[in-house]
């Protein structure tokens, strides 16, 4: 069924797609669309179009030809990509230069079926997905200095700048992150980067359980010792990991990540090892093991490979436990945990609704948001995908679109039965 679903997909927008090459191109597309009220699916590799509500647009625009990259000052910590450029090629050029994406951007197009490393700058701001130097760094949103894009009615726009000091008024370029292309089209973005890390290392711990394993990573993130890295994978997901040494034992991973010049990593790493002692004996990776391991982990390679329902959920880090007991009271699930306990990757049973109707009762009881990342097109158009909004907030939503997208033709019912 998912072979079939990812099928139809390719023939769909082969038979209608379009590519504006310009921002000029870009703004007549999407004036015309506006004019004659034609639904569009807005992608950019099309890595993530099985994220979400199932399009109700028959044509398809990609940004793809908005490629290249504009403006790069590896002195000055900023570079100016078009929306369309490979997230690969963004990061090589950075690679070249000793500087990186500090947000750590997952790849989840393979975890839906979608080709690895194929993903696009643009879609990485557009859905606000971080990795697991969230915690130290910020998200992709924080890293955003500027926009340039065009609304859904074909009106050109520029928001931010070079440098933060110039985002003044309405900061528009965070409010686009995270709207998953119903609100605009992205044609360029301009974004901070930072020096690689000079060393890495990494604490393992093996068969704490969930409510341990928080309490331990919570108490990692409280100390000076600058923690990059926060992750707890239960044993079943642990079995999935590449490394022998983590796998083998059919324990759960508990992981801390420490980043810094080599000549501190190794007083970081022994005061948290004494921080620590509490939970036991600890393994450490050192500098290439631990690169490997997290590089493993942004990959979301322990998430590939399966069908089952994959779940995406935002809480407090000392509730996650809770929500996961919680979850595993309704159904059998496998879970990560990052961010220290705040972000849950949770694979769930199959079910008519993915799970939805309980995995909102529980959030509702603990708080949090749940975005259903993968599932079969029918129970995507079932359900709602996104966390269902407060009414205040779906207010606020619904007149946000109407400014951006007045004809109503971007993504349609992407994110919601009516947005």
């Amino acid at each position: 069924m998912a072979v079939q679903s990812r099928r139809e997909d390719r023939e769909r927008t082969v038979q209608s797609l379009l590519k504006p090459a310009t921002e000029g191109e870009l703004q007549r597309t999407l004036a015309d669309a506006s004019a004659s009220r034609q639904p569009l699916e807005i992608m950019g590799a099309g890595t993530k179009r099985s994220v979400g509500r199932v399009s109700q647009a028959a044509v398809t625009l990609t940004t793809a030809s908005l490629s290249g990259i504009k403006l790069y000052e590896p002195t000055e910590l900023v570079m100016s990509a078009r929306a369309g450029t490979p997230l690969a090629r963004v990061e090589a050029e950075l690679a070249a230069q000793g500087q990186m994406l500090a947000f750590e951007p997952v790849d989840l197009g393979p975890v839906v079926g979608a080709a690895p490393g194929a993903g696009t700058i643009g879609a990485v701001f557009i859905t606000n997905l971080s990795g697991a130097r969230r915690v130290a760094g910020g998200s992709a949103r924080d890293h955003l200095l500027g926009v340039a894009g065009v609304t859904g009615n074909g009106i050109p726009f520029r928001s931010g700048g070079r440098v933060m000091k110039n985002v003044t008024g309405y900061d528009v370029a965070r409010l686009l992150t995270g709207s998953w292309g119903t609100l605009a089209v992205l044609s360029d973005v301009t974004f901070k980067v930072l020096p690689v890390p000079e060393q890495v290392a990494t604490i393992l711990f093996f068969g704490l359980n969930d409510a341990i394993a928080i309490e331990a990573l919570s108490m990692a993130m409280a100390t000076p010792w600058e923690v990059t890295g926060a992750v707890h994978l239960q044993s079943a997901m642990a079995r999935r990991l590449s490394h022998p040494d983590l796998r083998g034992d059919r324990q759960a991973v508990t992981a801390i990540r420490i980043e810094n010049f080599s000549k501190s990593i190794a007083y970081r790493t022994g005061r948290l090892l004494e921080e620590l002692k509490v939970f036991g004996k600890a393994h450490i990776f050192d500098h290439p093991r631990s690169i490997a391991f997290w590089d493993e982990l942004r990959q979301l390679s322990v998430l590939q490979g399966s069908t089952a329902p994959l779940w995406r959920i935002s809480t407090a880090p000392q509730a996650g436990p809770k929500v996961v007991a919680d979850m595993a009271r309704f159904m059998d699930c496998a879970v990560v945990y990052d961010w220290s306990g705040g972000l849950i990757w949770a694979e769930v049973q199959q079910a008519a609704d993915g799970g939805a109707t309980d995995i909102r009762r529980v959030i509702s009881a603990h708080g949090g948001h749940a975005t259903l990342i993968r599932a079969e097109p029918a129970v995507r158009s079932a359900v709602e995908v996104f966390q269902p909004l407060e009414q205040g907030l779906r207010d606020i939503t619904a007149k946000i679109k109407a400014v951006f997208d007045p004809a109503g033709i971007l993504n349609p019912g992407r994110m919601t039965t009516t947005l």
